[in-house]
């Protein structure tokens, strides 16, 4: 009776581990700084740090599912243009699958655009580094 205890108890741990993890990989909303610092980098800069979405060379894992087509479209008033090309930032919400131990999101389901106002008012979001 007590191995079957052990058992039980080793069984309820291992279910709940494997729901805990599996919660980290569900779609949830994120909102922050939607960041092109450099070509091939993309980033969102949230309140729980930075969530890459592609590296150069995939340095930092692969290219987030959906990063072409399921990024937000940012137009010239919301969008801050740091260099020649395209390069800066814009604050946006993704709806994304993340990998929190490599600080990576996997896919992104959809995206789009929010006021820049929203994130600078936001003091729970890092400046957006540039």
């Amino acid at each position: 009776m007590r191995h079957a205890n052990r058992y039980r108890a080793v069984a309820i741990a291992l279910i709940a581990l494997g729901v805990a993890s599996s919660s980290a990989f569900a779609a949830q909303q994120r909102c922050g700084w939607y960041l092109n610092p450099t070509p091939g980098n993309l980033l969102l800069a949230d309140k729980d740090g930075h969530w890459w979405i592609t590296s150069q060379g995939q340095a930092r894992g692969p290219d987030a599912d959906g990063a072409a087509d399921k990024a937000p479209r940012f137009d010239d008033k919301q969008y801050v243009e740091t260099q020649p090309n395209g390069r800066g930032y814009g604050c946006a919400c993704l709806t994304v699958e993340i990998d929190p131990a490599h600080q990576r999101i996997k896919s992104i389901s959809e995206g789009h655009t929010i006021p820049l106002a929203r994130c600078r008012a936001d003091k729970a979001l890092p400046r957006p580094e540039m």
